[in-house]
């Protein structure tokens, strides 16, 4: 038989979550008022629909999609509203900040997606172009404009507010600020409407109906019915060029990258934080957007030993909290430490002299009475080379360190006697041999690769 467990949670299924999280958000008021545009919107993209389809216009079909962008958009600001209603859970730690960006990425590429299929059925139509019946054509263009207008100025669209006005401008922008520089400098009074760029979505809006009512006319004047391809690969062209710059500003910010325009200012609060009290150095920085407006950041921090790590935490944080509102600073200490002299025999079995280090270190005392022993031959009067091999100088007693690299040389030859008797007494020898004169490292019982300069024996 299985445990049996006691007062376990039953587990909800998906739509029992989304019950759940769906009457979190209808219990703010300010969610009412999506959910009545949102229900307008479906029935205003079912009689478009039909239109389309009794019309026989793709042009229609195409400004419908915006309708249906819209709806998308009612969808991301409930989330938005959700977002602020739910509190960080140890899953999410940084909150549910990222759903939001994650919905208006899924919007903008979706819509752009729509163009592209507009785009490929209006290849077709050129092939073979239908004809085009008008009588509801020009009423569903204006309850079209009508509707998406008073959607995008009525709900207060946070996520997408920022991401207008964040991404770089499309080029249908571009085009009408050209413009509309040219009409404000002959009327002034226009410039706080059209300057210094218009909202990307009502532009698209107007530029859409205006396309459909010139397909109207001709249609109405010539039976031009390939205007309305026409029409069509334009609204998708402008509908591709509007969501582009959004999607791309908003799949940056899935991938965690640090926004351009905040470089300037993080390397000025890092200059700072490296210039306070106590502070050594500020290392493995990372800073990364977590949702809209929003940075997050971690940063290491190395302080002296005799610094204080609370008061230099709050300084730190209180420097970059300006900026990047979620931090986490990692103090640690200078770790230093002095090597200690190594006093004690080394065993056979303990030293392997391709994986140690000779590190010299001052001696306390001088011992001016001493020769130098160098792998050159020196007068005893005369100072010791600069660039002696293996020669730790002076009056300098040798310390043993590990070292995981190997080195292609071992030890150099034995030269006279060692002054260095004041670590260990006894010197190298060869197996079998005793002890012999050592080396001026001092270490004994060390088998040797080399042999000994031993008076009247020769070297292997």
């Amino acid at each position: 038989m299985g445990t049996i467990h006691l007062f376990r949670k039953s587990q909800r299924s998906l739509v029992g979550k989304l019950t759940h999280e769906f009457r979190l958000v209808a219990a703010d008021r300010r969610s009412w008022k999506i959910l009545l545009f949102g229900a307008i919107n479906l029935i205003c993209i079912g009689f478009l629909l039909m239109w389309c389809s009794s019309t026989n216009s793709i042009a229609l079909t195409a400004y419908t999609y915006l309708t249906i962008f819209d709806l998308f958009s009612l969808i991301t600001c409930l989330i938005s509203y959700w977002v602020m209603v739910k509190k960080p859970s140890p899953v999410y730690s940084f909150g549910f900040e990222r759903f939001e960006v994650l919905a208006v990425f899924a919007s903008t590429v979706l819509a752009q997606l729509g163009a592209l299929f507009i785009l490929k059925e209006s290849a077709e139509r050129f092939l073979e172009q239908p004809e085009i019946h008008t009588g509801r054509l020009l009423v569903g263009t204006f309850v079209a404009l009508f509707f998406n207008l008073f959607t995008m100025l009525s709900v207060r669209n946070k996520p997408f507010a920022y991401v207008s006005e964040a991404a770089s401008t499309s080029w249908l922008q571009e085009h009408v600020a050209d413009l509309s520089r040219s009409i404000c400098g002959i009327i002034p009074g226009l410039s706080s409407i059209f300057l210094p760029r218009m909202n990307p979505f009502v532009l698209i809006d107007i530029a859409g109906a205006l396309a459909l009512c010139i397909t109207y006319m001709l249609i109405e004047i010539n039976n031009y019915y390939a205007v309305d391809t026409a029409s069509a690969i334009a609204i998708a062209l402008m509908t591709f060029g509007t969501m582009y710059p959004m999607s791309v500003y908003s799949g940056k910010v899935l991938l965690q990258t640090t926004p351009p325009h905040v470089f300037g200012q993080l390397d000025k609060l890092l200059r700072e934080v490296s210039t306070l009290d106590g502070v050594l150095e500020v290392r493995n920085e990372h800073f990364w957007t977590l949702g809209f407006g929003t940075l997050a950041g971690s940063v290491h921090v190395r302080i002296r030993r005799d610094a204080n790590e609370q008061m230099v935490l709050a300084h730190v944080t209180n420097r970059l909290y300006t900026l990047v509102s979620t931090l986490t600073v990692q103090i640690f200490k200078d770790d230093w430490i002095r090597p200690t002299l190594s006093s004690v025999p080394i065993a056979n079995n303990m030293l392997n002299l391709s994986d140690h280090h000779v590190i010299t270190m001052p001696s306390l005392k001088a011992a001016d009475n001493l020769n130098p022993i160098t792998s050159t031959p020196a007068k005893p009067s005369s100072p010791p080379p600069e660039f002696s091999f293996n020669t730790p100088g002076k009056n300098v007693n040798p310390v043993i360190l590990l070292n995981a690299q190997t080195r292609p040389y071992g030890l150099g030859l034995n030269h006279g006697s060692t002054p260095y008797n004041s670590v260990l007494n006894q010197g190298f020898g060869i197996p079998g041999m005793g002890a012999t004169q050592g080396f001026r490292t001092g270490f004994t019982n060390v088998p040797s690769r080399y042999g000994t300069n031993i008076c009247g024996q020769s070297r292997p």
